[in-house]
């Protein structure tokens, strides 16, 4: 059985926070969603992801939502492109 899945449209990093971009089909076209991770090693020395910030990270948080929304502006406009709109 193949299992298909979806890849995010695009990945934004500053250190250790990432910005991941998803595409999605909606009634009305495509439309876009952001999830926001912190990267961390484990005890076990394994990369794991959390959606917990401390408040010395909230700032390049909000500087990555700026890049995921400037991102998403170019991303739709692509998407219109090929649309013929």
């Amino acid at each position: 059985m193949t299992t298909k899945t979806n890849k995010p449209a695009q990945t934004l990093r500053d250190g250790n926070i990432k910005a991941t971009i998803w595409r999605n089909d909606g009634d009305k076209g495509p439309f876009y969603s952001v999830q926001f991770f912190r990267t961390y090693k484990d005890s076990e020395d394994n990369y794991q992801d959390t959606d917990s910030f401390t408040n010395g990270e909230l700032l390049k948080l909000s500087h990555l939502g700026i890049r995921a929304y400037d991102a998403i502006a170019t991303l739709r406009m692509d998407d219109n492109k090929e649309a013929g709109q």
